[in-house]
């Protein structure tokens, strides 16, 4: 994948640090995401009425798919996990290629709203209204459970990949209710380690992640059986909006016509869904910055998915992406274009079936019911200053030892020695494991445009490259001490007057060792970044890069 080049590291920018002014105090530090669902192959769903939260305090009225009882499992195991009665998206079912699973759907939605039912796109639907004993009424598209009805779905998960189900009957109402959910095929024959045609970067990634403690929240190892497909980390992303209009008047019919009975001339919903007026545009049925709380977090009882990717260098980063509302969804993930693997579970191969065909993409799109998997990697290639701060051993000294540095930090000066690719990847438990050693030693203030003694042909904001001021990383660096060694090569561990260092060091908003870089992730249509037209929120997230030291707890 093509590495982020300066050019567009300054050309976003300018968004970047304007988000960051306006947000620094809203967010929750260390609250990650990850895919988590629940484990079948059976699943017993039910259909039922709740209010969402939003940022502005609004509670709007929604309709959504929950479990009846306890599920099967939980995959990844997390605190706190839990499958309530209703949630938007609904709970996301994580099956294994080819297992046969069922779905049983209870309808508990309120009388007036009328039948309701489940589609899954993508595979072969035998449903309980063609048994001998029906159970359920055949609608337009599918089989459909009446009020206090149920209906039974079964197919075999035929292929790997991620694909949504969503309602089958009156779609423009019932889905914009949030009657929508994901499905996440894991491969039969997963591909890992050696075996995939990047096996030493994984095999040393979890390396690395076993030294640094941190525990692997990954679903699989690979998305398909193809060595190509393999991962680091892996992330879940479902798009929508709400037009609260819509949600108002469902709330007054169905409060109007309560207790009314099914079937009844004038025990039905007459709401109108044109013209349409979104006001939330969400991810994982949260708008920013609520997205980026913990998962299954206590304000948001019916939402408990997150939206709040998290990584180091040189890892690859799944992420799967649905888009379950009305309008196409174009979405940029700053800092590197993402290699799109597949769409609806349908892996894109080049002719001789086995290598990747799908192409890079700037700006991501999704579109209605549509479901892609793609990969995302950073490393920091090509910035022109040492991510890290490191600078040159005392002469007569040994990199990498507390007498290399005038104040015994050692970190200071660990070597990088590039592999054939240019990346320091001889030791995996090193902190600056995937440095880009060309940029070794490289201070930010020297050459930030290239190799040009005089400084560049501009000034770039030393403090401001990737964060501002204290909202998160601070620098244009990578560690908690890394800010001090990169404004001056004595500035390492001490308050020295000649000091300057980038970060200010009466501040501290996020972890003591949590310095790192926030890349937006947002929606490229602009009104998207806003909660009830008031910027910043809406479909937007951080991409959190950390370097090593930082232990990304994905179970938040």
């Amino acid at each position: 994948m093509r590495p982020m080049n300066m050019k567009n590291a300054i050309s976003k920018t300018h968004l970047l640090l304007t988000l960051m002014a306006a947000v620094m105090l809203l967010l929750t530090p260390a609250a990650f995401a990850a895919a988590p669902g629940i484990t079948g192959p059976t699943f017993n769903l039910t259909a039922q009425q709740a209010f969402l939260n939003q940022p502005d305090g609004e509670a709007v009225y929604s309709w959504g798919y929950g479990c009846v009882g306890t599920p099967a499992g939980f995959a990844p195991t997390m605190p706190n996990q839990n499958c309530p009665s209703m949630q938007v998206p609904g709970p996301t079912l994580i099956v294994t290629e080819g297992q046969t699973v069922t779905v049983n759907l209870a309808n508990g939605l309120p009388t007036a709203a009328g039948n309701t039912s489940i589609l899954f796109p993508g595979f072969n639907v035998t449903t309980s209204c063609s048994a001998a004993t029906p159970l359920g009424t055949q609608g337009l598209l599918t089989c459909e459970a009446a009020p206090g009805g149920s209906v039974s779905y079964t197919f075999t998960a035929s292929s790997p990949g991620t694909r949504a189900y969503y309602s089958g009957t009156q779609g423009d109402l019932q889905i914009e209710m949030g009657l929508y959910g994901a499905i996440i095929v894991l491969p039969a024959k997963p591909v890992s380690g050696a075996s995939c045609t990047n096996g030493d970067l994984q095999t040393n990634n979890l390396l690395a992640e076993a030294n640094w403690h941190e525990t692997d929240f990954r679903l699989s190892s690979s998305a398909y059986d193809n060595p190509n497909t393999c991962y680091d980390r892996e992330y879940l992303f479902q798009f929508a909006e709400m037009d609260t209009n819509i949600h108002r008047q469902a709330l007054a019919q169905v409060t109007a016509k309560n207790g009314c009975t099914a079937g009844v001339m004038g025990c039905s919903l007459e709401v109108p869904t044109e013209p349409y007026h979104p006001a939330y545009f969400l991810i994982n049925g949260r708008s920013m910055p609520d997205d980026m709380d913990p998962n299954f977090d206590a304000p948001y009882p019916h939402q408990p998915y997150n939206g709040n990717p998290h990584m180091h260098p040189g890892e690859l980063t799944l992420i799967r992406v649905i888009g379950q509302g009305r309008w196409e969804h174009p979405f940029h993930e700053h800092a590197n274009h993402v290699r799109i693997l597949a769409r609806d579970g349908n892996l894109i191969l080049a002719p001789d079936g086995n290598n990747l065909a799908g192409i890079l993409m700037f700006t991501t799109d999704t579109f209605p019911g549509q479901a892609f998997d793609g990969l995302f990697y950073f490393t920091g290639r090509g910035l022109n200053w040492d991510a890290y701060g490191h600078h040159a051993p005392l002469p007569g000294t040994t990199a990498g030892t507390p007498a290399s540095d005038p104040f015994g930090d050692r970190l200071a000066t660990l070597p990088c020695t590039p592999d054939a690719n240019g990346y320091n990847t001889g030791d995996p438990t090193a902190v600056n494991y995937f440095e880009w050693c060309q940029d070794h030693y490289k201070p930010v203030q020297v050459a930030p445009f290239g190799d040009v003694a005089s400084g560049g042909p501009a000034t770039l904001p030393d403090p401001n490259i990737f964060a501002n001021g204290p909202w998160y990383g601070g620098t244009p660096y990578l560690g908690p001490d890394a800010s001090l060694r990169g404004g001056n090569p004595n500035c390492a561990g001490t308050t020295n007057a000649n000091c300057t260092p980038l970060q200010p060091s009466n501040i501290q908003a996020n972890p003591a060792n949590e310095r790192g870089w926030a890349f937006m992730w947002h929606s490229h249509n602009e009104r998207e970044i806003t909660t009830n037209n008031v910027f910043p929120g809406g479909m937007l997230m951080m991409m959190l890069v950390d370097s090593r030291e930082f232990v990304i707890d994905e179970s938040n």
